[in-house]
């Protein structure tokens, strides 16, 4: 069976408003009112050998415009008749959420959701299993596939043993730009002397080009994921890392046991659109490396996992989530608040963002640990499960009146 092809995709208000929340932030969410770069993505998708089911799952930075980005990813795929596409929208989401809770695992629900890029991957991992998806590749809608055997390379060595004798059962590729560069070669500013971000990711992907082609890595890239059902069935991505849940995931395979792989001849082009606003993403790192710190000293007392260092990580992200991120954390934003046009959300961060950062850590830290011991059990429950299945391909239909608020007028007599 063909691997599923799972494409998260993420949009926001007609009125593009940079927001302040967490689980809720995207890098670069599409308006409502627009079509983004699904369509592109999509169009790149149709000459791929051996595509068979495509997986949208649809998130919205507010809840209040949920149905509209499911009903403008339906209008997309009208273009895309060839495709054959499951839009997982809030009405599937309450469905499987239904189910979860006659399957007595209402307690993961929190984690299996359409807000937050941990929960919104878990999500399109569920529904590749309701299909009995031995393979699961993951797409963003930002990419663009060159390559006609992008599903065949995808696959190349993904559950078979490498040299040592371990298996591959997590593989990434990595992400070009038009002119097929895989590194960043932005100047350093001065504001960044203790958060050079760039160099290390740089020297992380240097192993694209070393021997072997496909090798164990510190770092994994979430729009060109390719998952093995022995690993996505026994690992998650975590639901409480507001940002970077595909290089956490490596972190979770490898408290778990496995690892992750880079295949150095397995890409795709990126094209993401303007990031929305830098001082909140870099607000967004910080909450997510301090989360990352707090969760490996966390793990240290939990006698059934492997114990991973920032050491074990190194270069990016291990140094990063390391003792010393919140202090370079704090001096990064006062220093890119003195040079930086979005000065007042970086003075936020150093006054605010680094605390809260800390204090939102300790109490979720421990929330992986406790859903990733039920995920398992999860998965072998929802395999090819017959209720959620006759949904997913269509052999029953969603009454989505009664969920999108568009009710019949009752008069009274």
């Amino acid at each position: 069976m063909a691997p599923c092809v799972v494409i998260p995709t993420f949009w926001t208000r007609r009125r593009l408003r940079v927001r302040d929340g967490l689980l809720n932030i995207f890098d670069h969410p599409t308006p409502i009112d627009a079509d983004g770069p699904l369509p592109r993505c999509l169009r790149s998708l149709e000459q791929v050998e051996g595509l068979e089911k495509v997986i949208i799952v649809v998130a919205a930075t507010d809840p209040a415009i949920e149905y509209q980005a499911e009903e403008r990813v339906r209008e997309i795929l009208t273009d895309f008749p060839d495709i054959d596409a499951l839009v997982f929208g809030p009405a599937e989401l309450g469905s499987l959420h239904r189910r979860l809770e006659q399957l007595e695992f209402a307690d993961l629900i929190p984690g299996i959701g359409l807000t937050g890029y941990g929960a919104v991957r878990n999500v399109g991992l569920i529904a590749a299993a309701v299909l009995g998806c031995e393979n699961v590749v993951f797409v963003d809608d930002d990419q663009i596939v060159k390559d006609p055997q992008f599903l065949h390379c995808a696959e190349e060595g993904l559950g078979h043993e490498i040299g040592d004798g371990t298996r591959v059962l997590a593989k990434s590729g990595f992400y070009t730009d038009e002119a097929g560069t895989y590194q960043h070669h932005a100047k350093p500013h001065w504001a960044d002397m203790f958060w050079r971000q760039d160099d290390a990711f740089n020297d992380a992907l240097s192993i694209v080009a070393a021997p072997p082609r496909i090798q164990k890595s510190p770092l994994a890239f979430g729009g060109c994921f390719a998952l093995h059902r022995d690993m996505f069935c026994n690992v998650s991505f975590d639901p409480w890392v507001v940002r970077g849940e595909d290089i956490d995931y490596v972190i979770n395979a490898r408290m778990h046991g496995g690892d992750v792989f880079l295949d150095g001849e397995w890409s795709l082009q990126h094209a993401p659109p303007r990031v929305q606003s830098e001082a909140l993403q870099f607000r967004q790192d910080v909450y997510r490396f301090v989360y990352e710190h707090r969760k490996l000293e966390f793990a240290k007392s939990q006698v059934d996992l492997r114990q991973v260092t920032p050491e074990a990580l190194e270069p990016y992200p291990g140094a990063f989530i390391g003792s010393s991120v919140t202090w370079r954390a704090v001096v990064t934003a006062i220093l890119r608040g003195l040079s930086h046009p979005e000065r007042g959300r970086y003075f936020r961060v150093a006054r605010e963002a680094v605390r809260d950062a800390a204090l939102y850590a300790r109490e979720n830290c421990q929330n992986y640990f406790r859903f990733q011991r039920r995920w398992p059990m999860l998965m072998d429950r929802i395999w090819n499960d017959i209720a959620l299945g006759s949904l997913f391909t269509g052999e029953r239909r969603v009454d989505r009146t009664a969920i999108t608020g568009r009710f019949p007028v009752v008069r009274d007599d």
